[in-house]
């Protein structure tokens, strides 16, 4: 197996983290190198139509895309440590809490960075920087409601350690590219969780 993914890059991060806290460490991976457009190749859009990582290559030559989608297949062959839920109930509230976080926090937070660093100018074109702009305080609104969360239990999710811890420190780390520091903002809770995250092997 393959997985392919970008450095940096807080999707295939989530899925690598992920491969860490699994003990999972046969699987090849490959870099991709965005800034030179080799997602948009013809030979890597044969493996992710849409041009995007992370892509987990399977034995049997198939291509699954999407991180959420690979971590599911990832869990349900290595099903510990269990990070996604140990039944439905559980799984139900771990998801939301994920799903929150991706479209509330690393989605306006992503499109902040892409339309507004210069850096990220040849990935996204055209940027708009209005847009970006409009996206921060939207994300910032969900770190405050997360840090409430955190003040509530020690994990995203619950009491314990979940893929939606993984899916927000990825988000929190990313946003370093906006020099967004929880502990700046009055986040405490945050900060003080995103600093147990930090000390997880898998976080290296």
């Amino acid at each position: 197996m393959r997985l392919y993914v970008a450095p940096r890059a807080p999707n295939p991060r989530r899925v690598q983290m992920f491969l860490a806290e699994k003990g999972i460490h046969h699987i090849e991976q490959v870099n991709v190198d965005l800034n030179a457009n080799e997602h948009k190749a013809a030979e890597f859009r044969q493996k992710s139509a849409l041009a995007r990582v992370p892509v987990l290559e399977l034995d049997d030559g198939r291509m699954l895309s999407e991180t959420r989608a690979i971590c599911t297949w990832l869990e349900g062959h290595w099903p510990t440590p269990n990070l996604m839920g140990e039944d439905a109930d559980e799984r139900a509230f771990i998801e939301m809490a994920d799903r929150r976080v991706e479209w509330y926090f690393m989605l306006p937070l992503a499109n902040s960075i892409r339309h507004t660093h210069p850096g990220l100018a040849p990935l996204e074109q055209p940027q708009i920087a209005e847009f970006g702009q409009s996206q921060l305080p939207k994300a910032m609104e969900t770190a405050t409601w997360l840090d409430a969360e955190l003040q509530r239990h020690d994990w995203v999710a619950g009491d314990r350690f979940t893929i939606a811890d993984i899916t927000a420190f990825c988000t929190v780390e990313f946003a370093r590219l906006v020099r967004f520091k929880p502990s700046e903002s009055g986040l405490h809770a945050l900060q003080a969780w995103r600093d147990r995250v930090a000390a997880r092997p898998s976080a290296l």
